[in-house]
């Protein structure tokens, strides 16, 4: 990756020498010596920047790693297609993957694409011929994109070469890994910066980032940090924003609230012939020859399906009257053979009995909405949402001994989804609460591994996902004896083996 980085400046950079026979350039190019000057350049190479947290926080790696290698999500076993790319997504999930993962590799690269980006625009932004004021606003969201990009490395991989300043040569390009303490501090110099810069919320929203958002990354670093009274300062200034729950939990993922007075900050796409489209949904949905009861159009899904898929006992997490419920998870029934479902009823969760021979087949139902090309959805991805905002304010709360105060922002959200409120204010039982309430209200937002990570959880409840899993599985035979070994070494994933070489750094333990 950073070999790359360098072959990109030194293309760019090579055609800026100063004698004019040799400046083959017409004047009317984009190079190194005439970008990043005015605000439209700077606000064009934002776009780029945003553009890169389709690779962090919307691709496949993002929920392969945040959702699958969690208790919420398992897999359909694929036996006509045994590509590495598959067997990578399996391993991820099985807790087997390895140095060699191109899929761990495209999570770590994605985030240095990011921040090469912003480094670029945070090294120039102050040399603009523009307004201080616009500066402002550039420098606020490169610092909060930067900041987003090193937190998704820093909980995946742990301490991580700590780029702040564009890759110029060689030297530039070959730092050592920061320990994990160091990349916080730089985080959070990041974020203080874009709490400084960037203003609070305005409804409607744009889909970029704003003080609210940078505020809300803040307080989930001081969360994950343990740093409780600080994490409600800045929850609590999120909590005044102006951010509120829609009406319906259904509402939040439908497309015309997009960008809503619910949403913090979110992933853009558009559906079109742009290349700007989403298309989480059909990763989703079950391997079938048609699919066009669950997409709504002509559609088949032979290949690109079978991820991600709800467990039961994931279902059966929800408590009954559970509003959420049927909006998160759909059922399907059919008849035919593994990775070949014929598709013949479309069907709720809530209350679901199977019906005799046919097979049963749950799926993410929260991003499926109206489109009219295959896998060319309309759909943003949730990276914060206010509800976040109030479960987190209900954890730190909680965290410092202000159980009751915890219950006003705990029963905000449960009330929305139909439940009864919590009335407890025992410290322990109440950290339970809503830790399940957060797993229900944030499924498949990518959000659960790193919740399993913070509480401490992650080996006791993945082992025992794995006994689950293994026991529900016990007919089939694609589940490795050695998968669902949790161990503290696989907390971290490795970091990839061409990194290491080119990079001289030090691997993560156990691999």
């Amino acid at each position: 990756m950073k070999r790359l980085i360098i072959i990109f400046l030194t293309l760019v950079t090579s055609v800026s020498c100063s004698d004019d026979f040799l400046n083959l350039v017409p004047d009317s190019s984009i190079t190194s010596g005439n970008f990043y000057q005015t605000e439209a350049h700077f606000n064009q190479a934002l776009v780029g920047a945003y553009a890169a947290v389709r690779g962090t926080h919307g691709s496949i790696a993002s929920w392969v790693m945040g959702e699958m290698r969690s208790d919420n999500t398992h897999l359909e076993f694929n036996i006509t297609n045994r590509g590495p790319a598959y067997i990578e997504r399996e391993y991820t999930d099985f807790f087997m993957d390895d140095v060699n993962s191109g899929l761990v590799a495209n999570k770590y690269n994605s985030c240095y694409v990011g921040i090469g980006r912003t480094n670029e625009i945070l090294a120039s932004a102050q040399d603009g011929s523009f307004s201080q004021e616009s500066k402002d606003r550039i420098i606020g969201q490169a610092s909060f994109l930067r900041a987003l990009f090193y937190f998704d490395l820093v909980r995946f991989f742990g301490g991580v070469p700590l780029y702040l300043a564009p890759v110029r040569g060689a030297s530039d390009a070959y730092l050592p890994r920061s320990t994990t303490s160091e990349v916080y501090q730089a985080i959070i110099r990041d974020l203080e910066t874009a709490i400084e810069k960037l203003s609070p919320p305005s409804f409607p929203q744009s889909g970029r980032a704003t003080q609210g958002a940078a505020r809300m990354l803040l307080a989930d670093v001081y969360l994950t940090l343990k740093d409780y009274p600080k994490a409600e300062a800045e929850l609590r200034q999120v909590i005044g924003m102006g951010y509120s729950l829609l009406q319906n939990y259904r509402d939040v993922f439908r497309l015309n609230n997009k960008n809503s007075v619910e949403s913090i900050f979110e992933v853009q796409y558009q559906q079109g012939n742009q290349g700007q489209q989403s298309d989480f949904l059909y990763p989703f949905i079950p391997l079938s020859a048609n699919v066009s009861l669950i997409t709504g159009i002509s559609s088949q899904n032979l290949q690109g399906g079978g991820w991600n898929t709800p467990t039961f006992e994931m279902k059966d997490a929800y408590e009954a009257g559970d509003q959420r419920l049927d909006v998160s998870i759909g059922v399907v029934e059919g008849t035919g053979q593994i990775g070949n479902m014929f598709i013949d009823a479309l069907k709720s969760p809530v209350n679901y009995v199977p019906t005799p021979g046919k097979r049963s087949y749950l799926f993410v139902n929260k991003y499926r909405n109206p489109h009219s090309l295959e896998r060319n959805t309309d759909d943003n991805f949730p990276v914060y949402r206010f509800a976040e905002a109030l479960l987190s304010l209900a954890e730190v709360l909680n965290e410092q001994n202000k159980s009751a105060e915890a219950l006003e922002f705990l029963n905000r959200v449960r009330i929305r989804a139909g439940l009864e409120q919590i009335t407890t204010t025992n410290q322990a039982l109440l950290r339970e609460i809503i830790a399940k309430e957060r797993r229900v209200e944030l499924a498949f937002e990518n959000k659960r591994w790193f919740d399993l990570l913070r509480t401490g959880k992650a080996i006791e409840v993945m082992n025992a996902h794995g006994v689950y899993i293994k026991d529900f599985y016990s007919g089939e035979s694609y589940l490795p004896e050695m998968s669902y070994n949790v161990t503290p070494e696989r907390l971290l994933f490795p970091i990839p083996l061409r990194e290491i070489r080119i990079g001289n750094l030090e691997q993560n333990p156990g691999y």
